[in-house]
């Protein structure tokens, strides 16, 4: 092989390794520390303090690894919805909103935006 076809080929498995490189977590730095995925809801409120909203639903459950929901009437009664809870924090001027998402107590997701979704 020469020299620059093994650059180029370094450079495509470099370039490679950055593309499937597994996702960073979002994390929401407050007051008294950094909330992340996987925290529980009484961390959060110790980390970041009350937030300005909180809402609660029931989101529906899909069949395994796809986007179909469960019908009716095995929605709800063999199958019940999964609770979720969302806080937003206003971070001040200048930052986004966050919205922190909760499944079975638990942070599931940190969503950043200009309004809450």
């Amino acid at each position: 092989m020469e020299p620059g076809t093994r650059w180029a080929a370094a450079a495509s498995v470099a370039l490679l390794a950055v593309v499937c490189a597994p996702a960073h977590a979002e994390s929401l730095r407050c007051g008294n520390g950094t909330a992340d995925e996987g925290d529980s809801r009484l961390a959060v409120a110790y980390k970041c303090g009350q937030p300005l909203l909180a809402d609660s639903y029931c989101a529906p459950v899909y069949y395994a690894q796809t986007l179909n929901p469960v019908p009716e009437p095995f929605a709800s009664v063999a199958v019940p919805c999964q609770a979720v809870e969302e806080w937003l924090y206003d971070r001040g001027p200048g930052n986004l909103m966050a919205t922190v998402r909760f499944r079975h107590g638990r942070v599931n997701a940190i969503i950043y935006g200009r309004v809450p979704r």
